[in-house]
């Protein structure tokens, strides 16, 4: 058995218990002569500085020059010219350029003349490639004009809407091919939307998303007429809680967070599908052979949208009144009947269509926006979770103002 014991200079030795074992000495380990490992220097032929470089340059060994700002700077300090001496260059890589990169940028920020016609002819012509270095603005140098912020925000903002309502047109374009006969409307058949596409997409925009708006709906109804029934019996009036709870559900509620829910599930997941597709080139493709997005991916995914939206709402409004009513049997004492009969006296039939078509219009805004903004997402990971988490704000946000319009032209009217 060994043991490790300090000796008697500092070393580190390995003593043997036994007279018959081996003893090994680990000695500390030498400075390099930095004289060795410099691969680089600088000497002076009047007001040229010549950057002299020698020996391996290659990340493989390890040895990486040490191209400080502060030591180059002091190196050639009063040369108005820099030029490179390689006669000593042994062998090179990508360490030489990155090196020399970072070399231009110091001269360029000193103002000095860099010449690399001494470097090796192949790594000038990647250095070309490389572009010329960029100066990065100083620090009191004023980086944005307000107007230019605002005219660069607007002409976005306006490109966003042209894009928009191309991809819209595109859409009923699309569907006027697949709706008008062959013989009205001659078409190649590609370009028509098939059937399996559209119920695939009604299946994942409408079925699958009853559980989390039931659930939704039904608490909301609640908390209403919780809500409700603790003012209202201050005043007596408990019976007007079914007033409460049907018109805020059917006139408001129940189709904007039928929307929010839509808009946070499925619209994007179909913007991350979009851009997955984007970034696989599988939409490239899709043009390559003559498939239109527009028929293939965009009407779809938007009329599956259309389509379900409005029974979601429907959905949606006799889940909440039927939230409103356990409450309101519990905590007023009001029998199902009279909830019901206040209910239908307080509610007509056009709130409901006013709620209709603002169901339609929701559905048809998330679903332009997602694809829009899909379509237009970048070629990586990381644009997929952008788009997604920018289709869902968009829709959000786009059907908050659409209820604002739809609420201001309701008042107007008088409806």
């Amino acid at each position: 058995m060994t043991a490790i014991r300090p000796g008697p200079d500092g070393t580190a030795r390995i003593a043997a218990e036994r007279p018959e074992d081996a003893r090994l000495t680990l000695s500390p380990p030498r400075a390099p002569d930095d004289s060795q490992h410099r691969l680089w220097l600088v000497r002076h032929e009047g007001d040229v500085a010549v950057v002299v470089l020698h020996g391996n340059w290659r990340y493989g060994d390890g040895l990486v020059p040490d191209f400080e700002a502060r030591a180059i700077r002091s190196d050639i300090a009063g040369a108005g010219h820099v030029r490179f001496d390689t006669d000593g260059l042994l062998d090179w890589d990508s360490l030489l350029v990155a090196t020399v990169w970072r070399l231009r940028d110091m001269a360029q920020a000193a103002s000095l003349a860099l010449d690399e016609g001494g470097l090796p002819p192949s790594a000038q012509r990647l250095l070309a490639l490389a572009g010329p270095a960029i100066a990065a603005p100083g620090p009191g140098t004023r980086r944005t004009n307000p107007l230019q912020a605002i005219g660069t925000a607007t002409l976005g903002a306006l490109a966003a809407v042209g894009a928009g309502a191309e991809l819209a047109a595109g859409a009923v374009a699309a569907l006027a091919d697949t709706l008008v006969p062959r013989t009205l409307w001659p078409s190649n058949r590609r370009t028509r939307m098939q059937g399996g596409d559209l119920l695939d997409a009604v299946y994942r925009a409408g079925p699958s998303a009853l559980p989390i708006v039931g659930v939704v709906t039904l608490l909301l109804g609640a908390i209403l007429a919780f809500i409700g029934a603790v003012q209202l019996r201050k005043l007596g009036a408990e019976i007007f809680v079914s007033q409460l709870v049907g018109l805020s559900l059917v006139r408001e509620l129940a189709v904007v967070m039928t929307a929010i829910i839509l808009a946070g599930r499925t619209g994007g997941a179909n913007a991350a599908r979009l851009a997955t597709m984007q970034a696989n080139e599988e939409i490239d493709a899709l043009r390559v052979l003559g498939i239109s997005e527009q028929t293939y991916l965009v009407l779809p995914m938007t009329l599956s949208l259309v389509l379900t939206m409005p029974l979601l709402y429907l959905y949606a409004c006799v889940i909440g009144m039927a939230g409103g009513a356990l409450v309101a049997t519990t905590m007023l004492d009001l029998s199902p009947l009279a909830f019901a009969t206040a209910l239908a006296h307080a509610v007509p039939l056009s709130q409901f269509v006013f709620g209709l078509i603002k169901s339609v219009a929701f559905a048809a805004l998330i679903g332009l926006v997602s694809c829009r903004i899909g379509l237009d997402a970048g070629r990586s990971a990381a644009a997929v979770g952008q788009a997604a988490t920018k289709a869902v704000v968009a829709s959000i946000v786009g059907v908050i103002v659409l209820d604002s319009a739809f609420a201001v032209g309701a008042n107007a009217f008088g409806f």
